[in-house]
């Protein structure tokens, strides 16, 4: 299985990279799946149900989310009503929505993809480790394709989950930091793992906002407006090669691709 994960969609940038770069993708690598972080996709902070239709319409087949996920109100409808939509898997019992799910697309073989988020420097949700060791055995009982979106500050955290669950996932990718890593990689098991996917949008910024005021916010600790920038637009994530058979990563590249303007 070619499976492509998309990091942070920032903004309309990383939107339009979205809607013209995946389906030149989806034919160059002949994907079978598309997964996409879009917590970040409506104006820099959250998503809304409409966003969600264009990325789905523009191939995304499963939109992952992070700790921005309340930010836009209009959430709670794609919560209670968009199977292809997750939040992170450790909110407590009761929070609308769903955190892990196993996908089956165009008669394709199934493949499953949970959405966790990281507790050092970030919310206090509850323990990911715990959910993953919970959630896991369930998926794994109808496919061992497992993709697992991390959304986290720490780069020890991601790491410490990637090793937990070498052998078990198909692949451990963070999010959260907007900053690409190079250290993709195998484990013993077969897991493949990167610390951060990186951020789609544009990169004459700062993780995706005007420079300048951000600079002043340092500079100065007063209040700006932290707007989405323009210019240069890069679509980063990582593409994996899974045996569907084992769940075991093949391969692990990471992927910077820009827009043309």
């Amino acid at each position: 299985m070619k499976l492509l994960f998309i990091g942070d969609i920032v903004g309309e940038p990383g939107r339009r990279a979205i809607k013209v770069l995946v389906p030149v993708l989806r034919l160059q690598h002949g994907l079978d799946a598309v997964v996409a972080n879009g917590e970040n996709s409506a104006g820099g902070s959250g998503i809304t149900p409409r966003i969600a239709d264009e990325l789905f319409a523009a191939g995304v087949d499963v939109i992952t989310s992070g700790d921005h996920l309340w930010d836009q109100r209009e959430v709670t409808d794609l919560l209670l009503n968009e199977q292809r939509f997750l939040r992170p898997a450790n909110y407590p019992a009761g929070v609308a929505g769903q955190g892990a799910r196993v996908f089956r697309v165009d008669g394709r073989p199934p493949f499953a993809v949970m959405n966790l988020q990281g507790r050092a420097f970030m919310q206090p949700l509850d323990n990911p480790f715990i959910a993953a060791q919970s959630i896991v055995p369930t998926l794994r009982a109808e496919t061992k394709v497992i993709l697992l979106d991390f959304h986290a500050e720490a780069t020890s955290e991601k790491i410490a989950m990637g090793r937990m669950l070498d052998g078990q996932v198909s692949a451990v990718v963070g999010t959260h930091t907007h900053v690409q890593t190079a250290d993709e990689q195998i484990f013993p098991g077969g897991t493949g793992y990167l610390s951060d996917a990186g951020f789609t949008g544009p990169h004459d910024s700062v993780l995706g906002r005007e420079i300048e005021p951000i600079i002043k916010r340092f500079l100065a600790q007063t209040p700006q407006r932290f707007d989405v920038a323009r210019g240069r637009t890069l679509l980063q994530g990582a593409l994996m090669d899974i045996d569907e058979t084992t769940g075991r990563t093949r391969s692990i590249q990471r992927i910077s691709e820009t827009l043309s303007v």
